[in-house]
Protein backbone atom coordinates (compact mmCIF):
# COMPACT_ATOMS: atom_id res chain seq x y z
CA UNK A 1 0.00 0.00 0.00
CA UNK A 2 1.36 3.45 -0.87
CA UNK A 3 2.54 5.68 1.90
CA UNK A 4 0.82 8.91 2.75
CA UNK A 5 2.83 11.86 3.92
CA UNK A 6 1.92 15.18 5.47
CA UNK A 7 2.18 18.23 3.30
CA UNK A 8 5.50 20.03 3.41
CA UNK A 9 7.49 22.20 1.05
CA UNK A 10 9.84 19.36 0.12
CA UNK A 11 7.29 16.74 -0.90
CA UNK A 12 4.18 18.64 -1.91
CA UNK A 13 0.79 16.99 -1.86
CA UNK A 14 -2.04 17.29 0.59
CA UNK A 15 -2.28 15.60 3.98
CA UNK A 16 -3.24 11.93 3.75
CA UNK A 17 -3.01 11.88 -0.05
CA UNK A 18 -1.29 8.76 -1.35
CA UNK A 19 1.19 9.50 -4.10
CA UNK A 20 1.72 8.58 -6.80
CA UNK A 21 -1.79 8.72 -8.16
CA UNK A 22 -1.65 7.02 -11.55
CA UNK A 23 -4.02 7.53 -14.48
CA UNK A 24 -4.44 4.77 -17.07
CA UNK A 25 -6.81 4.34 -19.98
CA UNK A 26 -7.15 4.51 -23.73
CA UNK A 27 -5.87 7.28 -25.98
CA UNK A 28 -8.08 10.34 -25.82
CA UNK A 29 -9.68 9.54 -22.45
CA UNK A 30 -8.36 12.74 -20.87
CA UNK A 31 -5.44 11.41 -18.81
CA UNK A 32 -3.17 14.39 -19.53
CA UNK A 33 -5.83 17.03 -19.03
CA UNK A 34 -7.26 15.46 -15.88
CA UNK A 35 -3.78 14.64 -14.57
CA UNK A 36 -2.55 18.22 -14.84
CA UNK A 37 -5.62 19.56 -13.06
CA UNK A 38 -5.48 16.83 -10.40
CA UNK A 39 -1.81 17.54 -9.72
CA UNK A 40 -2.54 21.24 -9.27
CA UNK A 41 -5.46 20.40 -6.98
CA UNK A 42 -3.42 18.14 -4.67
CA UNK A 43 -0.24 20.23 -4.82
CA UNK A 44 1.87 17.57 -6.50
CA UNK A 45 3.99 17.51 -9.65
CA UNK A 46 2.42 16.15 -12.84
CA UNK A 47 4.27 13.58 -14.92
CA UNK A 48 2.93 12.69 -18.37
CA UNK A 49 5.07 9.70 -19.39
CA UNK A 50 4.37 10.22 -23.09
CA UNK A 51 5.57 13.82 -22.83
CA UNK A 52 8.64 12.72 -20.89
CA UNK A 53 9.45 10.26 -23.71
CA UNK A 54 9.05 13.03 -26.30
CA UNK A 55 11.26 15.37 -24.26
CA UNK A 56 14.04 12.80 -23.99
CA UNK A 57 13.81 10.75 -27.18
CA UNK A 58 11.81 12.78 -29.69
CA UNK A 59 8.32 12.40 -31.13
CA UNK A 60 6.69 9.04 -30.43
CA UNK A 61 5.63 8.61 -34.06
CA UNK A 62 9.28 8.99 -35.09
CA UNK A 63 10.40 6.38 -32.57
CA UNK A 64 7.78 3.99 -33.98
CA UNK A 65 8.86 4.70 -37.59
CA UNK A 66 12.60 4.57 -36.94
CA UNK A 67 12.89 1.81 -34.34
CA UNK A 68 9.54 0.01 -34.20
CA UNK A 69 6.98 -0.57 -31.49
CA UNK A 70 9.17 -2.96 -29.46
CA UNK A 71 11.87 -0.29 -29.09
CA UNK A 72 9.25 2.28 -28.09
CA UNK A 73 7.81 -0.08 -25.46
CA UNK A 74 11.30 -0.60 -23.95
CA UNK A 75 11.76 3.18 -23.66
CA UNK A 76 8.26 3.54 -22.27
CA UNK A 77 8.90 0.83 -19.66
CA UNK A 78 12.02 2.66 -18.42
CA UNK A 79 10.25 6.03 -18.23
CA UNK A 80 7.19 4.56 -16.51
CA UNK A 81 9.27 2.73 -13.89
CA UNK A 82 11.03 5.99 -13.05
CA UNK A 83 7.76 7.97 -12.88
CA UNK A 84 6.09 5.46 -10.57
CA UNK A 85 8.79 6.12 -7.97
CA UNK A 86 7.91 9.83 -7.86
CA UNK A 87 5.49 11.52 -5.47
CA UNK A 88 3.39 12.86 -8.30
CA UNK A 89 0.25 12.48 -10.37
CA UNK A 90 1.35 10.24 -13.23
CA UNK A 91 -0.39 9.81 -16.58
CA UNK A 92 0.63 6.63 -18.41
CA UNK A 93 0.48 6.19 -22.16
CA UNK A 94 -2.42 4.01 -23.28
CA UNK A 95 -0.23 0.96 -23.92
CA UNK A 96 1.95 1.11 -20.81
CA UNK A 97 -0.22 -1.53 -19.12
CA UNK A 98 0.82 -4.07 -21.76
CA UNK A 99 4.03 -4.58 -19.79
CA UNK A 100 3.70 -7.19 -17.02
CA UNK A 101 6.35 -5.48 -14.88
CA UNK A 102 4.45 -2.21 -15.09
CA UNK A 103 1.22 -3.93 -14.05
CA UNK A 104 3.06 -5.51 -11.13
CA UNK A 105 4.44 -2.12 -10.03
CA UNK A 106 0.95 -0.62 -10.17
CA UNK A 107 -0.36 -3.14 -7.61
CA UNK A 108 -1.13 -1.33 -4.39
CA UNK A 109 -0.86 2.16 -5.90
CA UNK A 110 -3.77 4.56 -6.31
CA UNK A 111 -4.62 3.82 -9.96
CA UNK A 112 -7.56 5.37 -11.80
CA UNK A 113 -8.83 4.16 -15.18
CA UNK A 114 -10.26 6.93 -17.31
CA UNK A 115 -12.45 5.86 -20.20
CA UNK A 116 -14.42 7.55 -22.93
CA UNK A 117 -17.08 6.38 -25.36
CA UNK A 118 -16.19 6.11 -29.06
CA UNK A 119 -18.62 8.83 -30.14
CA UNK A 120 -16.96 11.28 -27.75
CA UNK A 121 -13.36 10.33 -28.53
CA UNK A 122 -13.65 10.78 -32.31
CA UNK A 123 -13.36 14.61 -32.19
CA UNK A 124 -10.53 14.34 -29.63
CA UNK A 125 -8.51 12.14 -32.00
CA UNK A 126 -9.21 14.13 -35.18
CA UNK A 127 -5.94 15.00 -36.88
CA UNK A 128 -4.01 12.79 -34.48
CA UNK A 129 -0.45 11.69 -35.24
CA UNK A 130 -0.72 8.73 -32.89
CA UNK A 131 1.13 5.87 -34.59
CA UNK A 132 -1.29 3.12 -33.60
CA UNK A 133 -4.19 5.03 -35.18
CA UNK A 134 -2.43 5.76 -38.47
CA UNK A 135 -4.04 2.71 -40.03
CA UNK A 136 -7.65 2.27 -39.00
CA UNK A 137 -8.59 5.45 -37.15
CA UNK A 138 -11.61 5.18 -34.84
CA UNK A 139 -12.23 1.51 -35.64
CA UNK A 140 -8.66 0.71 -34.63
CA UNK A 141 -9.09 2.79 -31.45
CA UNK A 142 -12.18 0.74 -30.56
CA UNK A 143 -10.25 -2.54 -31.05
CA UNK A 144 -7.25 -1.34 -29.03
CA UNK A 145 -9.51 -0.11 -26.22
CA UNK A 146 -11.33 -3.46 -26.08
CA UNK A 147 -8.06 -5.43 -26.09
CA UNK A 148 -6.55 -3.37 -23.27
CA UNK A 149 -9.68 -2.99 -21.14
CA UNK A 150 -9.03 -6.12 -19.02
CA UNK A 151 -5.52 -4.84 -18.23
CA UNK A 152 -6.82 -1.41 -17.25
CA UNK A 153 -9.43 -3.06 -15.05
CA UNK A 154 -6.80 -5.32 -13.49
CA UNK A 155 -4.69 -2.41 -12.23
CA UNK A 156 -7.32 0.25 -11.46
CA UNK A 157 -9.08 0.76 -8.15
CA UNK A 158 -11.42 3.40 -9.59
CA UNK A 159 -12.94 3.75 -13.07
CA UNK A 160 -14.42 6.96 -14.44
CA UNK A 161 -16.11 7.55 -17.79
CA UNK A 162 -14.99 11.02 -18.91
CA UNK A 163 -17.49 11.26 -21.78
CA UNK A 164 -19.91 13.74 -20.25
CA UNK A 165 -18.16 14.83 -17.09
CA UNK A 166 -16.36 18.03 -16.33
CA UNK A 167 -12.66 17.87 -15.52
CA UNK A 168 -13.43 19.58 -12.20
CA UNK A 169 -15.91 16.85 -11.22
CA UNK A 170 -13.52 14.08 -12.28
CA UNK A 171 -10.72 15.64 -10.21
CA UNK A 172 -13.05 15.93 -7.22
CA UNK A 173 -14.05 12.27 -7.49
CA UNK A 174 -10.44 11.09 -7.78
CA UNK A 175 -9.37 13.27 -4.85
CA UNK A 176 -12.16 11.92 -2.64
CA UNK A 177 -11.34 8.32 -3.58
CA UNK A 178 -7.57 8.65 -3.21
CA UNK A 179 -7.89 10.53 0.07
CA UNK A 180 -10.02 7.71 1.41
CA UNK A 181 -7.23 5.22 0.62
CA UNK A 182 -4.75 6.94 2.92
Amino acid sequence: MPESHPTDAATGGTPSMPLPIVLVGPMGSGKSRVGARLAASVGAPFVDTDQRIVDRFGPIEEIFERDGEAAFRAIEREVVAEALRERAVVSLGGGAVLDADTRSELAGLAVVRLDVRPEAVAPRLAGSTRPLLADGGLERWIRIRAERRPLYDEVAGLSIDTTRRSVARIVEEITEWAGGRA
